[in-house]
């Protein structure tokens, strides 16, 4: 294709279009209310063109890759007639258009210059209350969507500039933080404001025309490098079935089945014959699922590719309607990500013995989400905590693994400071450690998960926790130990334990009381007497892993 615009014209155009999107980005942490989204960045932010094709995000939540455009693309879907500079399109229906659970509030907003439509921006934020039977919006034990809170199916939040008032209103009464729900909308307003202003400034200084063609030869860039990836991997065709826990409802496991051919241009991934969906609340969406895919698909094609819907079209994704990774209404989603991971997770573990030096062996495969609150101990008013879990992911053929890492779908967010927890909500944090179990030994060590302890300040708190493979240990690599799984028990005030589980749905707490998480060390990678011995001697001096696992494990001599 011939270019009208000049190539060092494109390339200023092609990265002032990629600094806008980490420019709303910032935007929203600056100025939102939640600390899921200040402190965690819980949240994503994109561009696209008018077509609804993602030219541009900021880092953030990877389990969000492929929400955004399919946002914007329900939008025009709904709204191809009505669509005017000024609206503002709120949506998070889990079933359509770019949906996760009801959580994930997406806003869109279209960007005209001299009245031509040219692009929109959108994002996609962890609402820490939308609704719902259990405060946090998040159950491990619903069993229809009605029950876990409000559902947006793409209205108008702005007109032509003008708000929906009624409709404000309306989420302020059915939330029970309204002031955190409202003011993390207003942020989201405001970063979407902020790449309005940007592009049309873009539009003006390098005409409307360039701008639009530098999106379009941004998208066919992303294409052919992914392309030209592709090629260069073994072709053929990889078969997997792996089990998901349960679904917090029943203790049956679950299975999910991938079928994967790798092609000289293209990347199917059919997951048909996958469990169908289910009575808990681990269902995913299809473009749950589309993140998944797409996140293990730039890892192992191209890690440092900036992320547009180009660099995806060679990517093919295939699965039942109505399925545990495509589900359909009423089916819950408040923990989507259990089933969700598992699109990440099959192609990972099937492709890792065959490009070993792109993948690790397995990591701790869960958000491990955190969510408790209760009274404050010194006024009269409610905390609410809702953040993930960090854990160990595992070795690699050339490294040891991460130590206290988010899980793939979590990307580039972080946990709350003790010292914020602290200060914000009712509790103490009497540990965070790490988990020094010995497990994922191998010649590349597992990196250790961690140990976090929270003690409940006030009577009458409660705990919920999804923390999923539970039941399985992280998986090691090429004759690497297994590592370890995810739980947390409660240790009351009395010295009694309880647990360990891998989800619970609002455990009563008392004073005293506390909650212990125990996130999974990643699994080795390598034969453990292969392991230098200097290395083995660093591991007991650092505390990885005591003497008496480095004997019995590795064949150390003190």
């Amino acid at each position: 294709m011939n270019y009208n615009t000049d190539p060092f014209t494109y390339e200023v155009i092609k990265d002032s279009l990629i600094s806008t999107g980490e420019e709303m980005f910032i935007s929203l942490a600056r100025t939102s209310m939640s600390p899921i989204i200040y402190e965690v960045l819980d949240y994503a932010c994109g561009l696209t063109n008018k077509k609804g094709e993602l030219v541009t995000i900021g880092n953030g939540v990877t389990g969000f890759i492929g929400m955004l455009s399919f946002m914007v693309k329900e939008t025009l879907n709904v709204y191809s007639n009505d669509i005017h500079e000024g609206d503002v399109f709120l949506i998070n229906d889990p079933y359509e258009g770019g949906g996760s659970h009801l959580c994930d509030v997406g806003l869109v907003l279209p960007i005209f210059q001299d009245g031509e439509l040219v692009s929109f921006v959108a994002n996609k934020a962890h609402w820490t209350e939308v609704g719902g039977k259990d405060t946090g919006s998040m159950s491990t034990n619903s069993t229809e969507v009605y029950q876990e809170g409000l559902q947006f199916p793409c209205v108008k939040l702005y007109d032509k500039g003008v708000e929906n008032e009624a409709l404000v209103k309306i989420i302020e009464s059915n939330v029970r933080f309204p002031e955190l729900s409202i003011g993390d909308m207003r942020a989201q307003i405001a970063a979407l404001k902020t790449g309005e202003k940007r592009i049309q400034g873009l539009c003006q200084k390098y005409s409307t025309e360039s701008i639009l063609e530098s999106m379009e030869r941004f998208l066919d860039q992303g294409e052919k490098a992914t392309i030209n990836e592709i090629s260069k991997m073994p072709q053929g065709t990889y078969e997997i079935e792996e089990l998901i826990d349960d679904d917090g409802i029943s203790d049956e496991q679950i299975p999910i089945n991938l079928k994967l051919t790798i092609t000289e241009e293209e990347f199917i991934c059919d997951f048909r014959g996958s469990s169908k969906q289910v009575q808990g609340p681990i269902n995913c969406s299809y473009t749950g699922l589309v993140s998944a895919v797409r996140t293990i698909f730039l890892a192992i094609t191209n890690p440092s590719q900036e992320v547009n819907d180009g660099a995806f079209r060679p990517l093919k994704i295939i699965t039942d309607e109505g399925s545990i990774i495509s589900t359909k209404r009423p089916a819950p989603v408040s923990m989507y990500w259990e089933s969700m991971l598992y699109g990440s997770e099959t192609i990972w573990k099937v492709l890792e013995p065959v490009i070993p030096n792109r993948l690790t062996a397995g990591h701790l495969l869960s958000v491990c989400v955190v969510i408790m609150g209760g009274k404050l101990p010194d006024k009269d008013e409610n905390f609410l905590i809702v953040e993930p879990s960090v854990g160990g992911w595992g070795a690699s053929n050339s490294f040891d693994g991460d130590t206290g890492q988010f899980c793939i779908s979590d990307g580039e967010t972080f946990n709350v400071p003790v010292e914020i927890a602290e200060s914000t909500y009712g509790v103490q944090v009497e540990e965070y450690s790490m988990r020094t179990d010995g497990k994922g030994a191998g010649e590349y060590r597992g990196g250790a998960g961690v140990i976090r302890t929270y003690k409940a300040l006030t009577d009458g708190q409660f705990f919920t926790g999804s923390f999923g493979h539970h039941k399985q240990n992280t998986w090691g690599a090429n004759g690497g130990y297994e590592g370890s799984n995810n739980e947390f028990l409660i240790e009351k005030a009395n010295g009694e334990i309880d647990g360990p589980f891998g989800k619970y749905n609002q455990y009563p707490l008392n004073k005293g009381d506390k909650v212990i998480l125990r996130t999974a060390t990643g699994g080795g990678y390598g034969d453990p007497y292969q392991r230098p011995q200097e290395k083995i001697a660093s591991d007991i001096k650092n505390g990885y892993i005591t003497e008496e696992q480095a004997r019995e494990i590795y064949g150390y001599n003190v």
